[in-house]
């Protein structure tokens, strides 16, 4: 079955801009570029990713368009901008003749305010990005997840996706909390969430699949087959597991379920949520 990986990373390695990359994840401290990924999209059937921002600078998403332009299977770029600047609405009309850019996204996890995103600068940014046409990636924590409602409430008409399943406590197999904001948060129809990142939130060393299925399972009932994305979050799913292996988790879990409802979380609804 064709997949679209609707979240993977590209970067070229240097320990100032990625200070995160420290002790115990010297694995990521090197270069990941399109040429590293296309074989391993090619033995898994994935046809296209959507490369996604590392690096809160305009200049990372420059780097990723350039590559989007060189490689064909990069469908689609998630970018980053700063949306408290004087000059976002320059900066958007700028990005117009660049098809393959689709939407934004911020470092939000990073954000020692649990609302930060509700700060009204941040706010009237996303409004411009919206009105500009882009969609919005929302990478945060459970504890981050009220201002995130809050947010979807104030734009009905915007389009966001929820990064990694907001990172729910896999290791510690702590869910209820999570569950009830990630059933709050899906009872609003324009936001979609990505079945990705789950690995790095297990025990790197020591998960099976089924460690993953409560989760899946929480997300599935929520959002349904038409709102989940499948993305693979390399190279950081190297921390804990394969390209292959990521798919494998959801190859396992979406067993005996009907081709069209495998085909949309594989492929269906990332082409349709990034317009691809």
């Amino acid at each position: 079955m064709e997949k679209i990986d609707s979240h993977q990373h590209f970067w070229h390695y240097d320990t100032k801009r990625f200070p995160w990359i420290g002790e115990g994840l010297e694995i990521l401290a090197s270069d990941f570029l399109p040429d590293q990924l296309h074989s391993l999209i090619q033995a898994n059937e994935v046809v296209g990713t959507v490369a996604v921002q590392a690096v809160p600078e305009d200049a990372e998403t420059e780097f990723l368009l350039d590559l989007a332009e060189e490689y064909p299977f990069i469908l689609g770029v998630v970018g980053w901008i700063d949306l408290t600047s004087d000059q976002l609405t320059d900066k958007l009309h700028a990005y117009q003749p660049f098809p393959k850019l689709k939407g934004f996204r911020h470092l939000l996890q990073d954000e020692t305010d649990p609302k930060f995103i509700l700060k009204p600068a941040f706010q009237r940014g996303l409004a411009k990005i919206f009105e500009a046409g882009y969609s919005y990636d929302l990478l945060v924590l459970p504890h981050q997840l009220e201002g995130v409602i809050h947010t979807v409430e104030n734009f009905p008409k915007g389009r966001f996706v929820l990064d990694h399943l907001a990172k729910p406590s896999i290791r510690e197999r702590e869910i209820s909390r999570w569950k009830d904001k990630i059933i709050e948060l899906s009872s609003y129809p324009q936001v979609s969430c990505k079945v990705s990142g789950m690995v790095t939130e297990a025990d790197w060393q020591n998960w099976e699949q089924t460690d993953f299925y409560p989760y899946l399972d929480v997300v599935m009932d929520a959002f349904g087959e038409d709102r989940l994305l499948f993305g693979s979050d390399w190279p950081v799913c190297k921390l804990a597991a394969s390209y292959q292996q990521v798919c494998e988790i959801l190859e396992s879990y979406l067993e005996g379920k009907p081709e069209a409802f495998q085909n949309k979380v594989w492929y269906e609804n990332a082409r349709k949520f990034y317009r691809l």
